[in-house]
């Protein structure tokens, strides 16, 4: 069985419950390869709060996407079995026990094969997301998108966790291979000289928003596919990466950012990278009562979508190619 949007032709898109670009809920593992999947927690931020609310608004401002790119030329139906698997169970207030319930509950989608799609929910929930995949595919590969490196550390053992300090605990718990990610976007202001050098250290690659400007967006998207190679990618997409203008519904924003159209630009480009898992965080809709932040988060997710389709096409017809190599 292939899980695919549920258009109706003769009903308003804005119609009926809204999942994300109309895919089935179905709570299932089987016959799927990749599932939209919720995680409504925000107890991580240290400024701005109310992304918890973040998959909701970004599911009811994915209604007008369908299902065909016209970018890459593809129905990703036609090659993708996909769902929305609504929201996992998580604990507002209390993040350890939050993260082992996502992590738990992610665990079993790595193991079936399925990629998971996440909207966050600020970015804390990327840590237990990376125990869920290193699970399977041991250390991966990191392209993220941000305006902070996210590489911090608390000074009291006893209050680690925030979405601040997600990536440096990543390499100590050996998630990430940093030798092979690559982190693009990161401005603004700092506690500290030399922030961004810590997590070179910990051996990621930092383009700041500078960094990325002196490249045209092929040549970033060529520096990416090398960095990561054939390895597994796990690729995440903090909302505040584009600039104000574009996504002014996030925590904390950093004036200087990208377009809407040059993310979608850097995210076509990766195509053939093996993705074995996506999220898209920080959106916050109570500060932006226009919807622009959820409908670009919205459209941004479905260029990961994108992604897996134009990848499985690749594989298929490199299977093809072969197969036909051998034939008399």
């Amino acid at each position: 069985m292939k899980y695919r949007p549920q258009i109706d032709m003769g009903k308003p898109l804005y119609s009926g419950i809204h999942t994300f670009m109309h895919l089935p809920y179905v709570q299932t593992l089987e016959d799927v390869d990749f599932a939209v999947i919720g995680i409504p927690f925000d107890t991580g931020v240290s400024y701005g709060i109310g992304a918890r609310f973040g998959p909701a608004s970004i599911r009811a401002m994915s209604q007008r996407i369908r299902p065909i790119s016209p970018v890459h030329r593809i129905d990703i139906s036609e090659f993708l079995s996909g769902i929305d698997f609504g929201d996992l169970l998580v604990h507002p207030g209390y993040i350890e026990q939050s993260y082992q319930a996502i992590e738990e509950q992610l665990t079993p989608v790595f193991e079936a094969g399925v990629v998971p799609v996440l909207l966050g929910g600020d970015h804390s929930i990327s840590l237990p997301h990376l125990r869920a995949a290193a699970r399977k595919y041991g250390p991966v590969c990191l392209v993220h998108y941000d305006s902070h490196s996210d590489t911090g550390r608390a000074k009291d053992p006893e209050r680690m966790w925030s979405h601040g300090a997600v990536f440096s605990y990543a390499v100590d718990e050996g998630l990430i291979d940093p030798h092979h990610s690559i982190q693009m976007g990161m401005r603004g202001t700092t506690y500290r000289a030399g922030a961004l050098d810590e997590a070179r250290a910990m051996g990621f690659e930092v383009m700041t928003t500078d960094d990325v400007r002196e490249l045209t967006i092929p040549e970033l998207c060529q520096k990416v596919k090398e960095r990561v190679g054939d390895r597994p990618v796990f690729l995440t997409f903090d909302i505040d990466f584009l600039d104000p203008v574009y996504a002014p519904g996030t925590g904390t924003p950093e004036v200087g950012g990208f377009t809407t159209y040059e993310a979608q630009k850097m995210l076509r480009g990766l195509a053939g990278i093996d993705f074995i898992g996506f999220d898209l965080v920080e959106v916050l809709p109570d500060r932006d009562p226009s919807d622009v932040t959820a409908l670009n988060a919205a459209n941004i997710a479905f260029e990961f979508v994108s992604l897996l389709a134009v990848k499985r096409r690749m594989d298929m017809n490199v299977a093809e190619t072969a197969e036909a190599a051998f034939l008399p």
